[in-house]
């Protein structure tokens, strides 16, 4: 059974394992929640080149209200970006950020490469994401994990319904959350790139 970050709830957790599908350029994984950090070290200490970090967070409830859309078209979400990191950079970012990123069942986050435009993100419910225009390199990535192949990837958001969601909370550690990291990384030179409908 896979284990669940601390900041989600499913509803069938026994018919979710680690495992991961490919699909065109895209690999897609259940990872439990105390690898994550590791495969995301992996992936940052393949990349000898300057690296990306991009952070996700749903607009609060205010700016959704103001638009007076409700949820009908889609709730909304800040995409944030830190250019240029050294590898060094993007370990010690998630050295220091990491648990609490990882934790989180609000937001995503992840790494890429700004010359081999490979990227890796962690989104809701331990679903871990890597995309490459050469995703065979990444042939052996999550097996040094000991994740395998699978036929048929069964992730969280397959076993939801009407009457059984997933739930989805915001993680406190130290009195602090995803919301005040824009703050926290502002000396390394975050910025708020553009704003998006949050899918699936």
């Amino acid at each position: 059974m896979l284990s669940m970050i601390k900041g989600v709830q499913v509803p069938q957790p026994e018919k979710l394992y680690e495992g991961y599908a490919v699909s065109e350029n895209t690999m897609r994984a259940n990872v439990d929640a105390e690898k994550i950090l590791e495969v995301m070290r992996h992936f940052i200490v393949m990349h000898k080149e300057p690296l990306f970090f991009i952070l996700e967070l749903p607009c609060e409830l205010d700016a959704e209200k103001k638009r007076g859309q409700g949820t009908a078209n889609g709730l909304h979400k800040n995409i944030y970006y830190i250019d240029g990191l050294s590898q060094e950079q993007a370990l010690s970012l998630l050295e220091s950020k990491g648990n609490l990123l990882v934790q989180d069942g609000m937001s995503s986050f992840g790494f890429g490469g700004h010359d081999s435009r490979n990227e890796i993100m962690k989104g809701k419910y331990n679903v871990v994401s890597i995309y490459s225009p050469n995703i065979s390199e990444f042939h052996e990535f999550f097996a040094v994990h000991q994740i395998s192949e699978c036929l048929e990837l069964i992730t969280a958001w397959d076993t939801f319904t009407l009457e059984q969601p997933g739930i989805s909370s915001l993680y406190v550690e130290n009195g602090e959350d995803v919301y005040s990291l824009p703050e926290y990384f502002k000396e390394w030179g975050i910025y708020l790139a553009e704003e998006r409908v949050e899918e699936r």
